[in-house]
C-alpha cells in the first residue's frame, strides 16, 4: 500500500509543478523540511528541503511573476521562456516523484520517467486550456489566469501529499482536458478544409 501511495503522492507533485513549477515545488520543500507528509532526507533530492533550494524556489516565483506583468502573457508562453520553465517544471516534476518514491524506501529513477510525464501532461494541457482562455479574455481577466494556475498547482500540491489518491483523479482530468483541446483543434481545421 505505501508503494501506491508514493506513487500517487509523485503523480500529483509532478502534475502540480508542471501547472506552475516553483510555488508547488517550494510547498513540497517546505512540507519535507518540516517533515509534514513527505520527507527528503537521507534521499537522492535530500536537497529539495534545504533552505537554499527554497530561497531559488522564491526567487524564481518572483522573476516569473515580474516577467509576466512586464510582456504579453501569451507571447511569453509561447516563446523561449515558456519553454524554460516548461523544461524546469519537467526536471522538478522528476525529482519530486523520484522523492516521494524514495521517501518510502523505493527505487528513485522510476520516479523520473514517471515525473517527466506526468509534468509533461500538465504542461501540455495547461498550455492547451489557458491559452485558449487568455484569447476569449479582455486583457485584466486575462492577467489573472497565471494566479489561478498557481492557486490549481499549490492546492493539488498539497492534497497530492495529504491525500495521495486524489492525484489519480488530477491525472485522468489533466489527459481529458487534453484530449479534448486536440479535439476541438482537429475539428476547427477540418471545418477549414471543408471550406475550400
Amino acid at each position: 500500500m505505501t508503494l501506491f501511495l508514493a506513487i500517487c503522492t509523485g503523480i500529483g507533485l509532478a502534475l502540480a509543478v508542471g501547472l506552475r513549477p516553483f510555488l508547488p515545488a517550494l510547498l513540497a520543500g517546505v512540507l519535507a523540511s518540516a517533515d509534514a507528509g513527505i520527507d527528503f532526507d537521507g534521499t537522492d533530492v535530500s536537497f529539495l528541503e534545504e533552505p537554499g533550494f527554497l530561497l531559488a524556489l522564491v526567487i524564481g516565483v518572483i522573476v516569473l511573476v515580474v516577467l509576466e506583468r512586464r510582456r504579453d502573457a501569451e507571447q511569453l508562453s509561447r516563446g523561449p521562456l515558456g519553454a524554460a520553465v516548461a523544461g524546469i517544471g519537467l526536471g522538478l516534476g522528476a525529482l519530486l516523484f523520484g522523492g516521494a518514491l524514495a521517501d518510502e524506501g523505493y527505487a528513485f529513477w522510476p520516479g523520473l520517467i514517471g515525473g517527466i510525464a506526468c509534468a509533461a501532461l500538465a504542461s501540455a494541457a495547461a498550455r492547451a486550456v489557458f491559452g485558449n482562455t487568455r484569447r476569449r479574455l479582455d486583457d485584466e481577466a486575462a492577467s489573472a489566469l497565471p494566479v489561478y494556475a498557481e492557486g490549481v498547482g499549490l492546492l493539488l500540491a498539497a492534497l497530492s501529499v495529504f491525500v495521495p489518491p486524489v492525484s489519480l483523479l488530477a491525472l485522468t482530468f489533466f489527459g481529458w482536458l487534453l484530449l479534448q483541446q486536440r479535439r476541438r483543434a482537429g475539428q476547427k481545421y477540418a471545418g477549414l478544409r471543408i471550406l475550400r
